[in-house]
């Protein structure tokens, strides 16, 4: 819900709406400022009013933190990242000195201490830009209001975005001031899957993408740190599972993936981690091969023994105390059974207790989830869970899409919950999807039950790995997911008034150019194939 506004600043609110209504007679759509241009924020804000007037940002820009949140360090430092984003270097020696800025100060106020990262934390937040002492103005200089520090970090990455630099005077303003911003997601999980198993990615390049999806307010990078191909992930309980790794130099820590959950937490960002089972884990046997069913017979993992379940156990019980998010992703996609059937003890014990490899397949699924749960942890599963044995599984479980369009109706018809990642829109390694596509896929789409579409917790674009890297990673996410972050974050009616190849693809460009600035390697946006470099000069808002 929107921040609670204290009584000053809602003052100044009032008496700058009575300004803007005799200026105006009809407020313009979010999406365009109040001389009718587009509104250079992406995501669009639920809520914005504008001026015309242009503000200058003092180089010393000082963090005013005010409510029980905002002396928080994670304030703090995300104060001074955005900062560094906004500022050049040189900003400060290049100072006029005794000159006079408009935003000297940014007051950010938050009402609460809390710092746990949950599903659902209340991300909204609410700015207000005026000059100082200018008419009709009682707060001067900048201020965001938020419930939470995350609201806070969400508030900052959108102030970040109204400074822009004037090469003319060299001064960093804010322009079609005065600015008051009302926001909030439309859905609480906005997902990026990564893959580190097809492609080891330096723990620097995870880095990388999460700055990115900050800035993009996206807000749960999917680790899917294992596959059949690789096993990188060090697992104390069972010290031999990373001998699946590509070499020993391309394998995470318990250290490591620590790290990337604590840099990740600061800018809002959940990790859900991945084991997918029992297909896709052919790589675990390489350091415990008595989890194959036979050395013919190398995945699924073998459903007939004690031990594969200890070692998930193990896995699971080891990730609980790195992973703190409360979703956990179990897999249990495209699972080819056919040699249950063909290994002579596995056929065994399917006989023995009456099963078929397709109840085998459900009995595999049903006890990974059960040892998740005991670890307090919410299952998550690939939408075939769903499609083969949609009434035994858990109640607790999320589904996730993935095959194509028509399942979340399905699945939120019977009361699970559906993430939405339909692989014609959403998946990133599809390099001729055009970004339109991606702007266009809707998770709610096929469900006008608001009970229904409330089970519907988001979606996530897909960074499957079997063809990037460090070398071509970033640029095949960018700009596409930004088109999906705008479809999760901002509201339907505010997507859907705008006219895709002119206001969108505009903002798009200028995103584009944003994230080139920040230094990720944002392709352009028009190319035919993503991820291709331009194909002649040119500048960036126009590629």
């Amino acid at each position: 819900m929107p921040p609670n506004v204290p009584a000053y600043l809602l003052l100044a609110l009032i008496l700058a709406g009575t300004a803007a209504s005799a200026a105006r007679r009809h407020s313009p759509p979010v999406n365009a400022t109040s001389a009718g241009a587009p509104v250079y924020i992406w995501p669009l804000p639920s809520s914005a009013t504008s001026g015309n007037r242009t503000l200058t940002v003092d180089p010393d820009l000082a963090l005013d933190p005010k409510g029980p949140g905002g002396a928080s360090p994670a304030v703090a430092e995300a104060f001074q990242r955005y900062r560094g984003l906004v500022f050049a270097p040189w900003a400060h020696a290049a100072r006029s000195r005794g000159g006079r800025y408009d935003v000297a100060k940014l007051t950010v106020v938050v009402a609460s201490a809390n710092e746990t990262l949950a599903l659902g934390v209340d991300e909204s937040y609410a700015i207000y830009v005026a000059a100082a002492g200018g008419v009709n103005s009682i707060v001067g200089g900048a201020t965001i209001e938020a419930n939470t520090i995350y609201g806070a970090i969400r508030g900052l990455e959108t102030f970040s975005q109204l400074c822009v630099f004037n090469y003319d005077t060299k001064n960093v303003e804010v322009r079609n001031a005065p600015w008051h911003i009302l926001d909030e997601p439309r859905f609480p999980f906005r997902g990026l899957l990564l893959d580190t198993s097809r492609h080891y990615l330096p723990v620097d390049v995870i880095k990388q993408v999460i700055d990115s999806m900050s800035f993009a307010k996206l807000n749960v990078l999917h680790w899917h740190i294992i596959d059949e191909q690789s096993f990188p992930l060090e697992v104390p309980s069972y010290p031999n599972l990373w001998k699946g790794s590509y070499s020993k130099w391309e394998r995470y820590t318990v250290e490591d993936a620590q790290d990337i959950v604590s840099y990740a937490k600061k800018r809002g960002i959940n990790v859900m981690a991945e084991i997918d089972v029992p297909g896709h884990a052919e790589s675990w046997g390489n350091g415990y091969p008595k989890l194959w069913p036979s050395p013919n017979c190398t995945e699924p993992l073998d459903v007939s023994s004690n031990f594969t379940f200890e070692v998930i156990s193990g896995i699971l019980s080891d990730m609980r105390k790195i992973f703190p998010f409360g979703l956990f992703h179990l897999g249990g996609d495209e699972v080819y059974t056919g040699c249950w059937n063909v290994t002579p003890h596995v056929k065994q014990w399917l006989n023995k207790h009456n099963m078929t490899t397709k109840d085998a397949y459900k009995y595999f699924v049903l006890k990974a989830q059960e040892l998740a749960i005991k670890l307090n942890w919410i299952p998550v599963n690939w939408e075939e869970t769903f499609n083969s044995f949609k009434e035994n599984l858990n109640p607790l479980t999320v589904v996730h899409n993935w095959l194509g369009p028509g399942v979340c109706p399905k699945v939120v018809e019977k009361g699970f919950r559906c993430i939405m990642s339909n692989q014609g829109v959403w998946y990133l390694d599809h390099l001729d999807v055009p970004w339109e596509d991606v702007y266009s896929g809707e998770p709610l789409e096929g469900i006008s039950n608001k009970d229904q579409q409330k089970l519907v917790l988001g979606g996530e674009v897909c960074m499957w790995g079997e063809t990037a890297d460090t070398s071509d990673v970033l640029q095949t996410i960018w700009p596409r997911a930004a088109a999906a972050a705008e479809r999760m974050w901002s509201p339907l009616e505010a997507i859907s008034a705008q006219d895709l190849e002119t206001t969108v693809l505009s903002r798009l460009h200028y995103f584009r150019c944003l994230l080139n600035h920040r230094g990720i390697a944002a392709a352009p946006v028009t190319n035919y194939y993503a991820r291709r470099p331009p194909i002649g000069p040119g500048s960036c808002f126009v590629q």
